[in-house]
């Protein structure tokens, strides 16, 4: 069964204060996703040795990637990133709205792919939304909008992931939820886990949005001990199928045990 992993990685700053890429990418070996959307990965940034750490994990895992900057300073980016081993291809990249109000918020953006898993098209966009309230439901609005998940092209199987500095309580995820299902809530017999911060985590800010022909199998956030110092995120793992649809239906006849 496909697996999907979402790390926000922190430009690869351990809690430990030592950046290292190669650390970032043995935690997610160890779980074999088939699919990854990294966010928070410096490109060519002077304040991590000029590393393009989105090109660094992706060679490690042996990977092909696809990144998204949402912030671009001369030769410097800042941004987030899709890595797999199956077929993919970009179908749209593009910045977030940044809200009102005076003060400079860091950029936000998405990432969109279509990644063929089993034979099937999924369409997986992952995403890290501001820190501020109302900047949140701004960017999920338009992540709603026609020019995202509701465009024609992005029909199901859909998968939604990252960091969404939003919890289960907030307007931004039940907006969400009231669309998607959340991927740690379809797990059967499985208590939903928090993801921050990663030594001590209280926090689930971190999630998996999915449509109804995604049946969840499996969810864990990541709590080896390296996953507790490489970042101050914990990864979310989910393993699941994808189920066809007839006629507008989910064909649960198709559903493995």
């Amino acid at each position: 069964m496909p697996r999907i992993l979402t790390y926000n990685v922190r430009r690869c700053l351990g809690t430990d204060g030592r950046l290292s890429p190669g650390r970032i990418a043995d935690v997610i070996a160890a779980y074999e996703p088939d699919v990854v959307a990294l966010q928070e990965l410096d490109v060519r940034r002077a304040r991590t040795g000029g590393v393009d750490q989105a090109h660094a994990i992706a060679q490690a895992l042996g990977m092909q990637m696809h990144f998204h900057a949402s912030l671009r300073v001369l030769e410097e980016e800042y941004g987030n990133a899709i890595l797999t081993h199956r077929p993919s291809h970009v179908i749209k990249a593009g910045p977030l709205p940044a809200g009102s109000g005076r003060r400079a918020r860091e950029p936000r953006g998405a990432l969109w792919t279509s990644i063929n898993l089993g034979g099937t098209d999924v369409q997986v966009i992952t995403t890290h939304l501001g820190l501020h309230r109302h900047e949140r439901l701004a960017q999920v609005d338009c992540l709603l909008g026609p020019q995202w998940l509701g465009h024609p092209s992005c029909r199901e199987p859909v998968i939604l992931l990252g960091d969404f500095n939003a919890s289960p309580r907030s307007r931004a995820y039940r907006r969400l939820a009231s669309h998607f299902r959340d991927a740690q809530v379809s797990a059967p017999h499985r208590r939903a886990k928090p993801t921050f911060p990663s030594r001590l985590p209280i926090l689930r800010i971190d999630h998996a949005f999915v449509t109804r022909s995604i049946h969840v199998v499996r969810v864990e956030s990541v709590r080896s001990p390296m996953a507790r110092i490489a970042s101050d995120h914990l990864p979310l793992m989910v393993e699941f199928q994808v189920m066809p649809v007839k006629g507008g239906k989910v064909d649960m006849e198709h559903v493995r045990e």
